[in-house]
């Protein structure tokens, strides 16, 4: 499944805040990005933290699996990401059997709304 064509997430999105870790935390290994594809793929980073994304969609809401490392430890979990009115996104991303964050985010300005 393709990211249907009024899919409003699709692009980078800046990470500006998250209720688990501190700005300085975030931005550890460079700028915090989410990125979310048309092809039911995408990637996160913040962090330590570098993971592969595998996408659905709906117009307003993504929901993904996600694996990769975190301080060179393998990682596996799952979240969704969700349009506010405002026009950031709120991410639940949840940790296998551990954590749950819930991260805000903004578009990167570089990125626009396919």
């Amino acid at each position: 499944m393709t990211a249907p064509a009024g899919c409003q997430l699709i692009g980078r999105w800046r990470i500006v805040g998250a209720d688990l870790w501190d700005r300085g935390y975030l931005d550890l290994g460079g700028p915090a990005i989410m990125t979310i594809g048309t092809d039911n793929n995408g990637e996160i980073a913040f962090g330590a933290l570098q993971v592969g994304l595998n996408l659905s969609y709906s117009p307003s809401m993504v929901f993904f699996t996600w694996a990769g490392c975190d301080e060179l430890d393998e990682v596996t979990g799952d979240g969704s990401a969700e349009m506010l009115e405002d026009g950031s996104i709120t991410i639940t991303f949840t940790y296998h059997n551990g954590d749950e964050a819930i991260l805000k985010a903004k578009r990167d300005t570089s990125s626009t709304a396919c």
